[in-house]
């Protein structure tokens, strides 16, 4: 089945989208991690560790998605 170079793009796009919200949850995640920490922001801190972890399955499946694709268009399968 042929892919529509619109969608490959539109996938491509999503990926690039999905990497550069991970990148600023890590780079907000690393902010936290170069601070004193009182106990009031380990929660905070916390918190960007699962904002990272769920920003890197995204970018990850996105990422996966766009391979398949590439794979199902020049290669059929």
């Amino acid at each position: 089945m042929k892919i529509e170079v619109a969608e490959l793009d539109k996938m491509q796009r999503s990926y690039q989208s999905a990497v550069e919200e991970w990148i600023d949850a890590i780079r907000k995640e690393e902010m936290l991690a170069l601070v004193n920490h009182s106990e009031a922001e380990i929660d905070t801190w916390e918190a960007a560790y699962f904002a990272e972890a769920n920003a890197g399955d995204k970018a990850k499946a996105a990422k996966k998605a766009y391979e398949d694709a590439l794979r199902d268009e020049f290669f059929n399968f």
